[in-house]
């Protein structure tokens, strides 16, 4: 086993006791020449925590709620960020006077809410060549992809490269100090099989007392020789990281866990949820696998419970999993959906398995369905390529569409009584919460990706596009 290796454990099903936080015995010291520090102003204006966007989809639960807004004000930006170094992939992050963003040059920047002003940057590695890769849409290198996480209790903030070590491809978790950039925590994370090319980070990070929650799936193509990977590994890089395997069994492969840039949504009693992607067993009548599901998992990465269709093995076959962040809901309910255009309404407590669904209903999508869920109340709004759609869910177990959009596309959030999508031609769309008739938009520039998701803070509304970041104003 390699030198970087030996940091992690990878386990399937394995128990272990929740240790609580140490010091950070894993803090590095690099280069000064790795890190930049631009004296640039800061919001002079006072933000309280309820303007932090700490999370993909703001928090734990991944509502994507703007708390506190009222007015998005598309009219003109507040500014544009000077182009950085990497494409941007993931959500852009709020704390404090911050704006957050990684790149997929392996850096990763924070920028002044007041003006979009770079305060610092921290290049943590060389990213990997996608030419070395097996398969793949994103060129020309591949650094980080999922959008980090902030714990701003240890004002850290914790994110995923993958970097090429003496040529040689390696996913490494960090944790950086939000306010400067230092590295306080590095760790490298064992792949099921060793040749770490063949897996992606494309699922945001979570974080669940205490817990880094990271996931892996493939790179687009689903080539070579992977396995869907959901691991939970401590905030301070101690201990080993326990982690739960998708298509594990002999012969088996894929199963990616990425559900189109989403984190994992963590409930209040600190389950972990994921959706799994089309696994290699494709033939009605084989065991299960675990793919094209909704799976609860216990912090230990122990299988509590899953929801696959009865059409799973032709799901898979058919790539039209589900791809979907699972919207976990307070009153007990979960809803789910995927590229085959079905909403699953599942019961949290009883998943029912293969075929368990309370309730299903065809979407109307007419298009793929796959990135983050929002969800306010009773109402969950879901990705749809072609445009966003509201779902009204019933205790009583009944699914309705209250409407479809036709533009916009990428993940939804609210903000306001707004709904909030990037559409792939690089334009910010805001949909009545209610009709989902279109009321605002805003041209933005160039995407890196069709997932691109907007996100709310520090009195701002921020919208990724290919290099840079695009600010208005919210209040």
């Amino acid at each position: 086993m390699d030198r970087l290796a030996t940091w992690g454990t990878l386990r399937r099903r394995s128990p272990r006791r929740r240790g609580r936080r140490g010091s950070l015995g894993l803090a590095l010291a690099l280069s000064a020449a790795a890190f930049e520090f631009a004296a640039a102003p800061t919001s002079g204006a006072a933000t309280s925590p309820s303007s932090d966007w700490l999370a993909y989809h703001a928090n734990a639960d991944g509502a994507g709620v703007g708390a506190g807004v009222h007015v998005v004000d598309t009219s003109r930006r507040r500014w544009t960020s000077p182009r950085l170094d990497g494409d941007l992939y993931g959500e852009p992050l709020v704390l404090g006077h911050d704006v957050v963003v990684a790149t997929e040059n392996d850096s990763l920047y924070a920028l002044s809410t007041s003006n979009g002003a770079v305060v610092w940057r921290r290049h943590l590695a060389t990213a990997v060549a996608s030419s070395s890769l097996p398969c793949g849409d994103i060129a020309p290198v591949v650094g980080v992809t999922g959008t980090p996480v902030i714990d701003p209790a240890r004002h850290e903030i914790f994110l995923m490269t993958l970097e090429d070590d003496r040529g040689i491809a390696r996913h490494v978790l960090y944790g950086l100090d939000v306010t400067s950039g230092r590295v306080m925590m590095r760790r490298a994370v064992v792949t099921p099989t060793s040749d770490q090319t063949a897996y992606l980070n494309r699922s945001a990070l979570a974080l669940d007392h205490g817990e880094v929650i990271y996931t892996l799936g493939g790179n687009y193509g689903d080539c070579a020789n992977y396995h869907g990977v959901v691991g939970a590994a401590r905030e301070d890089g101690s201990g080993h990281i326990a982690t739960f395997v998708v298509d594990h069994a002999r012969g088996q492969r894929e199963g990616a866990i990425w559900m189109g840039g989403a984190a994992a949504a963590v409930d209040a009693a600190g389950n972990v949820w994921v959706a799994s992607g089309n696994g290699s067993v494709t033939r009605p009548g084989q065991p299960y696998d675990d793919s094209d599901a909704v799976l609860e998992l216990s912090p230990a990465m122990r299988l509590e419970g899953f929801f696959a269709p009865a059409t799973w093995a032709q799901d898979n076959a058919n790539d039209a999993d589900l791809s979907a962040q699972p919207a976990v809901l307070a009153d007990g309910l979960v809803v789910a959906t995927g590229k085959s255009g079905q909403i699953y309404l599942l019961r949290a407590t009883h998943l029912g398995g293969v075929g368990g669904q309370l309730a299903e209903v065809a979407s109307g999508c007419g298009n793929v369905l796959d990135g983050g869920t929002a969800h306010q109340g009773v109402v969950v709004y879901l990705p749809c390529a072609s445009g966003p759609i509201a779902v009204r869910v019933s205790i009583a177990g009944r699914l309705d569409i209250l409407w479809r959009a036709s533009s916009g596309g990428g993940p939804p959030i609210v903000a306001g009584d707004r709904v909030w999508s990037i559409g792939a031609q690089g334009v910010l769309y805001g949909f009545d919460a209610t009709t989902g008739v279109e009321v605002q938009h805003a041209k933005l520039g160039a995407l890196a990706n069709h997932f691109s998701t907007p996100s709310v803070g520090a009195g701002l509304m921020l919208a990724p596009i290919a290099r840079q970041v695009v600010a208005f104003a919210a209040h």
